[in-house]
């Protein structure tokens, strides 16, 4: 089971996110594992994200047409490839790597001596070459480097995620789930793409009847260094998350979507080129899949049967 809280020493706030937790694992809509932020999910529960998603594809298809070039990856990707995203400086606390035993006979009953013992046998795994992706998008810009067509490319991308960032707030998964729409071409491509998704997003979350303000925002950069990317992205507009208040006013909010503007940032470290030869540079809208079904959980209710009629499961 997931973890419970002291009542004498932690904040109303964490009580709150823990009170929310253990409603929806009672009302079966997730399940619980040994460890914080990690659940299984039901199948009422994936029906409200197949809800969320036929939005958010609506969306996506109105905006942008034909244009939009669909793929999915798998949770795991190239260790070169998570190199380039650089996201290892930034983010190394939530980064993780996938590990395995490729040792002989003599190392194996080593292992399994240790871990009789109830030793750590951690060491005797290898990395495997492979990375958990953490952001939907990331496996996607390996495949664009080189030359874009004119006009760039838009994709849509769909796929889990993996943070190591274990908490009590339902909302903080370890393993979760975001639908992409990316743009990769000129400056104007990608800020444009990112302006006109933050009206866009707050319209597919008004459909879902949540109430949501966007708010200009910042990563957790990790380091010293870190803090200084985040005043730069904060000073420069580069990030604004679409937040929806799960636990009135004992927070700012939890976000539900992002819109990010990553300059020529995978441009450069994939070397993605425009149509004439420039660095490209991209922007991604970010839907947060669980994070909007549980927004809307908490404003409709436990009993999905009970929502309003346009957004009754079927």
């Amino acid at each position: 089971m997931t973890s419970t809280l002291d009542r004498d020493v932690v904040s109303d706030l964490d009580l709150a996110r823990a009170d929310f937790r253990d409603q929806l694992v009672g009302a079966g809509l997730l399940v619980p594992s040994s460890l914080d932020g990690l659940y299984g999910r039901s199948g009422e529960f994936e029906d409200i994200v197949d809800l969320i998603d036929s939005k958010v594809k609506a969306a996506g298809a109105a905006a942008h047409g034909d244009a939009l070039r669909r793929f999915r990856f798998p949770p795991v990707f190239p260790r070169d490839a998570f190199e380039k995203t650089d996201y290892i400086a930034s983010f190394p606390n939530l980064t993780g790597a996938i590990t395995t035993f490729s040792g002989d006979n003599k190392a194996h009953a080593e292992l399994l001596a240790a871990r009789s013992e109830g030793k750590d046998w951690d060491h005797w795994l290898e990395s495997a070459g492979t990375m958990l992706v953490s952001a939907a998008c990331h496996p996607s810009y390996s495949m664009l480097t080189g030359q874009l067509p004119d006009g760039g490319t838009m994709l849509d991308v769909y796929g889990y995620c993996f943070r190591h960032e274990p908490a009590v707030d339902p909302a903080r998964m370890q393993a979760f789930r975001m639908h992409e729409f990316v743009q990769v071409g000129t400056p104007d491509q990608a800020v444009e793409h990112r302006e006109s998704w933050i009206e866009r997003g707050m319209t597919v979350l008004s459909d879902l009847g949540l109430d949501a303000s966007p708010v200009i925002a910042n990563d957790p950069f990790f380091g010293r260094a870190g803090r200084m990317l985040a005043a730069n992205q904060r000073n420069e507009n580069l990030k604004t998350e679409l937040v929806v208040r799960l636990y009135g006013d004992l927070d700012e909010g939890t976000a539900v979507v992002s819109c990010n503007c990553h300059r020529d940032h995978f441009g450069q470290t994939f070397d993605i080129r425009t149509a004439d030869g420039n660095e490209a540079h991209s922007a991604c809208v970010g839907f947060g899949m669980e994070r909007i079904a549980l927004a809307m959980v908490r404003t409709h209710g436990l009993d999905t049967s009970q929502w309003p009629a346009s957004l009754r499961l079927s």
